[in-house]
């Protein structure tokens, strides 16, 4: 049975528990990996990534059952949960654990021996949990791309739309360690050679996103960047929505014009979700995570969607509309 057809007998998987049915864990085969997985979302809100993960796996031999055993674990949208899982995962001594974002982080912390995947994370050797990128040293490695360049690339976007904004709210996740720190402070040149006031909030779950959305209106900022954390894509239709109430102009990752809003770029999330599984590969054949290399995106889209543009009362420059690789009409 594949996974998708497991999550569908779940009837969508919406009261998912934190661990796969205890029949998987209960009579695991001593004679298989165990592949451990954490996401933030639920099940019917992760499923394009994680199926994307599964399917690469699959792509290179690996059968659920036969020649692997999955530990799949879910923070059902609570970030504060993903500790507490990852030591589950610990405990039971899997192979290898599969994370994202600043999942990478609590997993590293939690332990140094057990090889550690991020499908997509952050930069680790700005963090100073990686030697090189080339040479990561320690136990993990996968998939990164530069956060603080990507932000501002999607700041220049919004002033390319709006040459007269002067402020811009960037909407990020609370994840305890200086990863928005070192954002802020890669953005800090652009904002200033565009003369755009940032205005930083940081959020621990989508319950915090209206105080955030009523912080830029009263400072009157006229848009705000929205980073990729996983708790923000997965609430991409609320952060639009609220964006559209306060009539803000809005750029992030693919997700945020998928939902309606404004305009997206970044990288194609389930394709380098489908790599992670090469890690894993190599990891369980026996290479070290520190001597595999970490790999940076190398592809990046720019979507607009031109209804919620409309809304706005915006006009778009034919320039701007012939670069993007997907218009949403």
């Amino acid at each position: 049975m594949q996974r998708r057809e497991f999550f569908g007998l779940l009837g969508g998987a919406v009261a998912l528990p934190a661990a796969w049915p205890s029949a998987t864990r209960a009579q695991p085969s001593a004679r298989l990996p165990r592949i451990g997985y954490v996401t933030f979302a639920s099940a019917v809100l992760s499923r394009r990534v994680d199926d994307a993960f599964w399917d690469g796996l699959r792509d290179l031999g690996y059968v659920e059952g036969r020649n692997f055993h999955a530990e799949y674990r879910s923070a059902e949208g609570d970030g504060s949960r993903v500790p507490a899982l990852v030591a589950e995962l610990i405990d039971m001594k899997v192979d290898v654990i599969v994370t994202y974002a600043s999942g990478v982080a609590v997993a590293m912390r939690a332990t140094r021996t057990i090889p550690i995947v991020m499908a997509v994370g952050p930069d680790l050797v700005a963090m100073g949990l990686a030697e090189t990128l080339a040479h990561p040293g320690g136990n993990a490695t996968g998939s990164t791309f530069f956060v603080a360049e990507l932000m501002s690339k999607r700041l220049e976007l919004l002033k390319e739309i709006a040459p007269a904004i002067s402020g811009a709210g960037v909407l990020l996740f609370r994840s305890g360690d200086n990863s928005n720190a070192n954002t802020l402070e890669g953005m800090r040149a652009t904002a200033e050679a565009l003369k755009v006031k940032l205005h930083p909030m940081e959020v621990r779950g989508p319950d915090e996103l209206e105080g955030a959305f009523a912080a830029w209106g009263a400072a009157a900022a006229g848009g705000f960047i929205m980073n990729e954390h996983a708790i923000l894509t997965f609430n991409a239709d609320k952060i639009a929505q609220l964006a559209a109430r306060q009539r803000l102009l809005s750029a992030g990752p693919l997700a945020l014009p998928e939902n309606g809003g404004l305009i997206g770029y970044g990288v194609d999330f389930p394709a380098i979700f489908r790599r992670a599984g090469y890690f894993v590969d190599r990891i369980l054949k026996g290479t070290k995570p520190g001597d595999i290399p970490i790999e940076q995106a190398t592809k990046f889209r720019t979507m607009i969607n031109l209804k919620t543009a409309k809304l706005l009362g915006l006009e778009l420059s034919p320039t701007l509309l012939a670069r993007a690789d997907e218009v949403i009409e």
